[in-house]
């Protein structure tokens, strides 16, 4: 039996999304069938949107989403109808080189659904992220579906989906920062205000925030930013040196995926300190940097991939944190809308008004 619901469907580069009919399959083996009950409108279905990530259109939107599982198919042992679960866009497969060495949050072989969602009409869909859920029911992978604490709001347990787990995973899993440290975080947007939460959750003692906005910097204090520097003012390395003693700082988060601010990153970081790379760069932009500061400035030059994040592990723990008032993933959310605002939603990401959106169904 195929499923009809409604969906925000991008058609084409730049053009604005449409909320239609899409038909869902019923669930296969190794899939399951979810009803979709909030998810953030993230930095990466405008990059699907505007064809920064590919042209396989048109796009189901939508992948930072928590719901209730419907039905599974066969084989399917993870989750059952009834559970309450956050969607994961990194299923990993237990099987490749990176999961048999006992790092799975690095799986090389992650995985989706099988079947294609539709238009009413027949046309495949390409679920962002393999996940598509900007939809009243979407189907995907079991893997994709971790099981946490239903006492969680839907509207705040989706944003671990992706942007504040990544942030946050920058911090802890790739920055391995812990109590004691001093951190700087360049750009404060959901993911630069998860890393901070995350500095702030390992016991950091120093905390700077970085961006060009005021009021994201006013943000990032809610989070734990215990300083903070509007870059536009002045030489933002200086001021992160000024304000470690002028060292630097041990971990330097650059959340913004651009080569000037990863420079500054670079310079900002103390010897043999730690650099992280978790905002996304676009396939043009070139970094150069004398090697000789590489090597005489020691340290890790690292990447974060979805905060390096294994979601069995991170997700449910970091929903109980929430819930003891230990991690404050409710100030993430700037507003709740409905499927039909999603267009408007982009708008106010653009011009720095919001947080996070979040669809809630």
């Amino acid at each position: 039996m195929v499923i009809s619901t409604r969906g925000v469907v991008s058609g084409g580069k730049g053009e604005p999304v449409r909320v239609t009919e899409i038909s869902v399959p019923e669930p296969g083996a190794g899939e399951a069938l979810v009803n979709v009950q909030a998810c953030g409108v993230c930095h990466t279905d405008l990059h699907y949107k505007m064809g920064g990530i590919g042209d396989d259109y048109p796009y189901l939107l939508g992948h930072e989403a928590a719901g209730v599982v419907e039905q599974v198919g066969e084989d399917v042992t993870e989750v059952k109808a009834g559970d309450f679960v956050i969607l994961n866009w990194r299923a990993v497969c237990g099987q490749c080189r990176a999961c048999q060495r006992g790092k799975p949050w690095y799986c090389f072989a992650t995985h989706n659904a099988a079947q294609k969602m539709t238009l009413a009409d027949g046309t495949p869909l390409s679920p962002a992220l393999g996940i598509g859920a900007f939809a009243e029911k979407t189907l995907v992978a079991a893997g994709q579906c971790t099981k946490v604490n239903p006492a969680i709001s839907p509207a705040t347990a989706g944003l671990l989906g992706c942007g504040v787990m990544a942030g946050l995973g920058a911090a802890i899993n790739t920055g391995g920062v812990t109590r004691g440290d001093s951190v700087a975080v360049i750009g404060c947007g959901g993911v630069g205000d998860g890393a901070i939460a995350g500095a702030r959750l390992a016991g950091a003692k120093t905390i700077i925030a970085v961006d060009v906005d005021d009021r994201k910097l006013q943000w990032a204090k809610e989070f734990g930013a215990t300083h903070t520097v509007n870059s536009r003012n002045g030489d933002p390395v200086k001021a992160i040196q000024d304000l470690t003693d002028g060292n630097g700082a041990d971990v330097v988060v650059e959340a913004i995926g651009r080569p000037e601010t990863y420079k500054q990153a670079f310079y900002a970081r103390d010897l043999a300190g730690t650099v992280v790379l978790v905002g996304v760069p676009t396939p043009e932009m070139k970094l150069e940097l004398p090697l000789l500061d590489v090597f005489g400035r020691g340290g890790a030059l690292k990447s974060s991939w979805y905060g390096d994040c294994l979601p069995s592990r991170d997700f449910p723990m970091l929903v109980d944190l929430a819930l003891q008032n230990r991690l404050p993933l409710e100030k993430f959310v700037s507003e709740t809308i409905g499927i039909d605002d999603v267009e408007a939603a982009f708008a106010k990401m653009e011009r720095g008004e919001v947080l996070r959106s979040v669809v809630v169904f």
